[in-house]
C-alpha cells in the first residue's frame, strides 16, 4: 500500500461517516446492510464488516438485536465548567462538580469504608491498605444522568470527626472545603488532570451509553498546605460532555 493511503475499509467508513455528518443519513436510519456495502463499494464481506465496526467504535451507529445497525442520535455536548472552588454561593457537590449556574441538578451518593489500594494511598500521601472513606456519586442533570464521581479521603483525617461522611451529618453535602474548614483545614490548592479511556461495562450502565465508548476522566485531588484531604474521579460520558476552564490571569 503506498505511503499515506488508507485501507479500504476506512474509505468505506469515512464515506459512510461523512454521509451521517450531512444528514444523508439521519438519525434512526438503518445502516446500509454489509451485502449492500459491498456491492456499492465493491469491497468483500470482511472490509463492508470493518467499516460498520469503527463506525459503532466511534459511537456513530448502533446494534439493535434482531433489527440491524441504526444512526445513532448525536447529543449537543453540554459543557462541564471547571472555574475551582469558589467560597460563595451553593458549595454542594454538585456545583463542585459542574460550575455551570445554567445547569440544574440532583445527585444521588453512597459512602463506605475500604482499604486504599496503590493508586489511590499514591494519590492520598497514605500508606497502601490504610482505611479510606469512598463516596460514589451519580449526577443527573435535568433528570437524566450526566456525571459519575467516585471519592476517597483518608479515615486518618476525618475518622471520628463531624465530617467522616460527606453527605450526612451537620455538614452533610457541602462540600470539600466547607467539610475541611470545619476541622481546621484550610484547603488552598486543587489539582486536576484530564484524560480518556473507554467506559466500563457499569459507567456506561449508569449513564445511559455503551460499554467500550470514550469517557473523559478528571482526577481531582484537594490539598491542604500540601496535604492531599480528598481525591476523585470524574467521569462523564465524551460524547456528550466538553470541558471548559475558567483560568485566571495573574
Amino acid at each position: 500500500m503506498p505511503f499515506g493511503e488508507q485501507p479500504a475499509y476506512l474509505r468505506v467508513a469515512g464515506d459512510l461517516r461523512r454521509k451521517i455528518a450531512d444528514g444523508t443519513l439521519p438519525p434512526h436510519t438503518r445502516l446500509p446492510s454489509q451485502a449492500r456495502i459491498r456491492v456499492e463499494y465493491g469491497v468483500s464481506d470482511t472490509v463492508a464488516l470493518e467499516a460498520r465496526k469503527v463506525l459503532m467504535a466511534e459511537g456513530l451507529v448502533e446494534g439493535r438485536s434482531g433489527s440491524g445497525t441504526y444512526v445513532r442520535e448525536r447529543p449537543v455536548p453540554r459543557a462541564v465548567v471547571r472555574t475551582g472552588y469558589r467560597t460563595s454561593g451553593d458549595p454542594s457537590p454538585f456545583r463542585q462538580e459542574q460550575a455551570d449556574e445554567r445547569a440544574t441538578g440532583t445527585w444521588e451518593s453512597r459512602s463506605e469504608q475500604e482499604e486504599a489500594d496503590a493508586g489511590i494511598a499514591e494519590r492520598l500521601r497514605i500508606k497502601e491498605g490504610e482505611r479510606v472513606m469512598r463516596t460514589r456519586y451519580l449526577f443527573r442533570v435535568d433528570g437524566e444522568p450526566s456525571m459519575l464521581s467516585t471519592s476517597w479521603e483518608p479515615l486518618s483525617i476525618t475518622g471520628r470527626t463531624p465530617v467522616m461522611l460527606p453527605e450526612e451529618g451537620p455538614l452533610g453535602g457541602r462540600g470539600v472545603v466547607e467539610r475541611m474548614a470545619a476541622i481546621d483545614l484550610v484547603v488552598d490548592n486543587v489539582v486536576e488532570e484530564v484524560g480518556a479511556r473507554p467506559g466500563l461495562a457499569e459507567e456506561m450502565l449508569a449513564l445511559g451509553g455503551v460499554p467500550g465508548h470514550t469517557v473523559l476522566v478528571v482526577e481531582r485531588t484537594y490539598r491542604a498546605g500540601g496535604r492531599p484531604v480528598e481525591t476523585a474521579d470524574v467521569v462523564v460520558p465524551a460524547d456528550r460532555h466538553r470541558m471548559v476552564y475558567h483560568l485566571p490571569v495573574r
